[in-house]
């Protein structure tokens, strides 16, 4: 029923501005006329800027065909409604990882455990398909998983316990069609994770000790399995060779496909988000991370192995914590604070120089086409080998990039780089990013052209004069965001979670990205999705305890996962799917067959039947 008389829409729309929007939807259903306004869309522009909070010199996201819409599908399509909880873990849950298809995740925990589920029955809800514990091969705890190219086998990273009660790490690979163990890597310092080259090769790495804060990192090519036909051709090969300074190692290493001519899930507008910026007054107080090339970095180092023993003596007497080990490795920090108690600061400062000198002369000058080409945004597809770093201190505090060629990508070939000439015993960085501050999480979106960084930043202006005393870092987690054709951090950092350990005590807080949205986890207890194009957050995930991992179905980004402390896998959807969900559940109702077929045979009774009988 119209209303009567009509208000000039001009009045209505005026009304509508100084209303909240779910009292304009109401609005809307009163008559026509004011449904009509209640769709305007400048009406839900000035909606949309202030209900989410959004700098007005922020476009509207290219691909929006309208703000009602655009409103609608961030208030509607985020995955924040708990739908399952799964408790089949027995103790912490440390990491989450979907199948490229999305028809399977995987699940690492502190039961030292890996689980398969099945995202796809009839019912909607999730499913424990398999499960393999991996104790049997003197394993503490799972911690990372992966599932290659094209979902047939299962990359599992977990801390060893080897002899003397010292941790490394180790790699397994299983089948997933029958889920037998093709083969097990070794893999040193553990939370370099391991990360899959491509379907069949995977790649590991091992940490060499030089000196009492020189060390040098050692990233191997690895054949996933051996084929039988293949008995003499090379399973391994080493990729890279990179000395670190400081007591700083390589971590988390991960595998990025940058492509030349490629449609990004992000479209940026740097100058909106500048202006942006500058109207709230922020930019003064970010900081922009220092972006440098190394030529040098280096010291000597046999080829042999033989601080193994060192490292297994220098663990000696410790036994293995009951809670889940931080970044700083037992196998790393420990065995470094061990040799530092009879060696002078004077000493120490003396091999710092010295190893920086003879990386000058004994490492591989770094690939100068990388960053020209970055800058002009042209060149070929590139594959990139990224991991966490340091110069400074122990703690992981920049971002290595090293580009693999496609020479490189298969395990023939030279095994131990005899390619490389007597004198250049390294190999260099091509590029390293400066996060200034402690790195505790990474993630490639969904086209790899932007990589996602949790860090909780040093204070500015800090100087660090001792690399085994890094400065005090923030509770709060910036989340960073690098483009990986320029090589640049874009846009400001995201805020929201938090996190309280100190310095030497950080462990790593997965994060995920989607086509629209991030998702990170916490130390508070919560998970968190922001928006990728408006940078702002959208929801809360509650767990009772630390929330470690978050993953979006590459399938679906309004299905996520949330992996916690509690020892609980949380399965959250949006409003949007959960309606679906239910609506289709209505109209598929089964109904009993047998009474309705009774009820049409008495309707449809022969005449001259009694009681249905002839």
């Amino acid at each position: 029923m119209d209303c009567c008389p009509l208000l000039p829409d001009s009045l209505v729309l005026e009304i509508f501005l100084r209303l909240p929007y779910d009292a304009v939807l109401r609005a809307g259903l009163t008559c026509r006329q004011w449904l009509a306004v209640s769709r305007d869309e400048f009406l839900w522009k000035e909606l949309f800027y202030s209900y989410y909070r959004i700098p007005r010199a922020v476009p509207r996201h290219p691909s929006a065909v309208s703000w009602y819409r655009e409103f609608k599908r961030l208030f509607d399509c985020i995955p924040c409604v708990e739908v399952q909880t799964l408790r089949e873990h027995s103790d912490q849950v440390l990491h989450l990882a979907f199948s490229h298809k999305g028809h399977r995740f995987s699940s690492c925990s502190k039961d030292c455990t890996v689980k398969l589920w099945d995202t796809e029955r009839p019912d909607g809800h999730i499913s424990l398909v398999h499960s393999s514990s991996m104790r049997q091969f003197n394993w503490g705890y799972t911690q990372f998983s992966q599932f290659n190219a094209d979902d047939s086998l299962l990359l599992v990273s977990g801390v060893y316990l080897g002899p003397h009660h010292s941790s490394s790490g180790e790699i397994a690979v299983i089948s997933l069609d029958n889920y037998t163990l093709l083969s097990r890597v070794r893999n040193k310092p553990y939370d370099v994770f391991g990360c899959w080259l491509n379907e069949t090769h995977l790649i590991s790495g091992n940490l060499h000790w030089i000196g009492n804060m020189t060390s040098c990192s050692v990233l191997w090519l690895n054949k996933a399995f051996q084929d039988i036909e293949s008995e003499n051709v090379n399973v391994v090969k080493r990729l890279f060779k990179i000395q670190n300074i400081n007591v700083s190692t390589i971590r988390t290493v991960m595998v990025a496909h940058c492509r030349r001519h490629d449609n990004p899930d992000l479209l940026l507008d740097y100058e909106a988000q500048s202006q942006a910026r500058r109207q709230k007054g922020e930019q003064q107080s970010r900081h922009q991370p220092l972006l440098f090339d190394l030529g040098t970095s280096g010291s000597e180092e046999e080829e042999e192995e033989e601080e193994e023993e060192e490292h297994q003596r220098a663990a000696k007497g410790r036994s293995f914590p009951s809670i889940r080990l931080p970044q700083s490795t037992v196998s790393n920090l420990d065995q470094v604070l061990h040799s530092r108690e009879n060696v002078a600061a004077r000493e120490l400062q003396l091999e710092t120089q010295v190893a920086k000198l003879m990386g000058r002369h004994h490492t591989k000058a770094p690939d100068s086409s990388l960053i020209e080409q970055s800058e002009s945004g042209e060149g070929e597809d590139k594959t990139y080998l990224l991991f966490t770093t340091g110069s400074l201190t122990y703690s992981p505090h920049q971002i290595g990039i090293k580009q693999i060629k496609p020479d490189q990508m298969t395990t023939s070939g030279p095994v131990l780089g005899e390619e490389r000439s007597s004198d250049e015993f390294f190999d260099s960085l091509d590029h390293v990013i400066d996060i200034h501050g402690h790195i505790i999480g990474m993630g490639l979106s969904p086209d790899h052209r932007y990589l996602y960084v949790n860090s909780r930043a040093w204070p500015a202006g800090c100087v660090i004069s001792d690399p085994m005393s890094p400065p005090p870092i923030a509770e709060e987690i910036d989340l960073h965001v690098i483009d990986l054709k320029s090589l640049r951090e874009e846009r400001r950092s995201l805020r929201a979670h938090r996190a309280f350990t100190p310095n030497d005590e950080c462990f790593f807080i997965f994060l995920d990205v989607s086509r629209d949205f991030v998702a990170s986890g916490a130390e508070d207890k919560h998970g968190y999705i922001w928006d990728r194009h408006y940078n702002i957050c959208l929801a809360r995930l509650a767990h009772d305890d630390v929330v470690n991992s978050v993953a979006f179905s590459p399938a679906d980004q309004e299905l996520l996962l949330s992996a916690s402390d509690d020892s609980t896998i949380k399965v959250w959807r949006s409003p949007r799917m959960l309606r679906l969900a239910q609506a289709s559940a209505r109209q598929l109702r089964p109904r009993s067959l047998l009474p309705s077929w009774l009820s049409r045979h008495k309707n449809s009774t022969p005449v001259g039947s009694v009681n249905g009988k002839p």
